[in-house]
């Protein structure tokens, strides 16, 4: 009896695509001798012959191991006077907390007044103006002081591992995040936040800056919104202009994000960044002297005298995968 052509197409070359032909082959026999398959007769067929598989172990996806971020720094002010005994602020830098601190002296410029040593109006400058109004060592006013550290700011400081086949949540999956998203109204203890599948977005009015601040905070992020490289897509519309977008929506990391990746990276950061890259497509690692170059680049481009062509498809990832 003649085989049958597929429907679907089978890689007579491939072990799998062997073993599918194999069996179709021994079944085709079988019906040939009995007129049908008989059922005792086709598991003694499919016994020995899916033997040759191995069902205890799956595929295992391609993960990106992602070290915890360094933990960051904060300028502590903790001010204080005969009207309010503790005023505690945060500031990302300490010109911005002597900025503020020197607001406040200006404000309260009269107190200082009739002293010889102090001028008319408060200087410019803001460490001198701070210095001027509490003095050197803060003792120009006994009711009124002040601290100005820094501390470090700690989270969680957990390692990520997220697959290199990164896909953003599906349509049902976002509904349903957004559906969940809650609103923490600002009161004294905090600023107006929402909070969306773990990450926070402030919203409020900053007067130091003279500003409405947008501030999105992306620690909390869970394993399925986070690339290979770290970081979170974003989109980002003020009226009808888009200011930020890393999205991909077009499918290919554009080079300019790939290069503002790479560059503000540290060095572990980095070589997660360039494997991804090079596992999507958008970077191929030259064979000869392993210089990183563009998809476009049918040659290696690299500053030294290396031209090597680009490998054809498939030997690259290859190479990659037989790598340690």
């Amino acid at each position: 009896m003649t085989i049958p052509e597929p429907k679907t197409s089978v890689d007579q070359t491939a072990p799998v695509g062997r073993a599918v032909i194999s069996l179709r082959q021994q079944l085709t026999d079988l019906e040939e001798r009995a007129g049908d398959w008989p059922g005792s007769d086709v598991v003694g067929i499919l016994e020995p012959w899916l033997e040759q598989f191995d069902f205890t172990t799956a595929p295992q996806p391609t993960l990106a191991h992602i070290p915890p971020r360094l933990p960051g720094q904060a300028w502590v002010l903790h001010r204080w006077d005969r009207h309010e005994s503790a005023v505690i602020e945060l500031f990302t830098d300490e010109d911005l907390a002597l900025a503020e601190l020197a607001q406040h002296a200006r404000g309260n410029w009269d107190n200082l007044l009739g002293d010889d040593d102090v001028p008319d109006e408060p200087p410019a400058d803001d460490a001198m103006a701070v210095d001027l109004y509490y003095g050197a060592d803060g003792d120009n006013l006994p009711d009124e002081g002040y601290s100005l550290y820094a501390g470090t700011v700690r989270g969680r400081g957990r390692p990520r591992i997220v697959p290199l086949d990164f896909a953003f949540p599906d349509a049902g999956a976002c509904e349903r995040a957004n559906r969940a998203a809650t609103f923490h109204p600002g009161g004294p203890d905090g600023l107006p936040c929402l909070e969306n599948d773990n990450v926070l977005v402030f919203a409020y009015l900053d007067h130091r800056v003279g500003a409405f601040r947008v501030s999105i905070h992306l620690d909390g992020a869970p394993e399925h919104l986070v690339r290979p490289d770290g970081t979170v897509p974003l989109r980002v519309v003020v009226e009808d202009t888009v200011v930020l977008d890393d999205s991909n929506v077009e499918g290919a990391p554009k080079p300019a994000l790939l290069d503002a990746l790479v560059n503000a990276a540290d060095a572990a950061h980095r070589d997660v960044i360039l494997a991804a890259a090079r596992t999507a497509g958008v970077l191929w690692q030259c064979p000869a002297c392993q210089w990183d170059n563009p998809a476009s680049a049918v040659c290696c481009e690299s500053p030294g005298p290396c031209r090597t062509p680009k490998p054809e498809p498939g030997v690259e990832a290859e190479r990659a995968w037989r790598e340690p």
